[in-house]
């Protein structure tokens, strides 16, 4: 994998995904429906994570877009 997500990027992706983690855990949500958003957030909270920790984004690389300097 090349590396394809530079540092202010990283940071944004780690924040946004632990905030999105954590108001979905904290949300209190109990309906079904309220149920499937919950577990999307976490969902997508988890890969936003993953790529700033791999900073490597799938994404990027299909679109041809590299936000670090090397």
């Amino acid at each position: 994998m090349m590396v394809n997500v530079g540092t202010p990027d990283r940071a944004l992706r780690l924040a946004a995904g632990a905030v999105l983690i954590l108001t979905a855990l904290f949300s209190g949500a109990t309906l079904f429906d309220a149920a499937l958003w919950k577990y999307g957030t976490i969902a997508v909270g988890l890969v936003m994570i993953a790529t700033g920790a791999l900073r490597f984004c799938p994404l990027y690389a299909l679109l041809g877009i590299r936000t670090c300097r090397t």
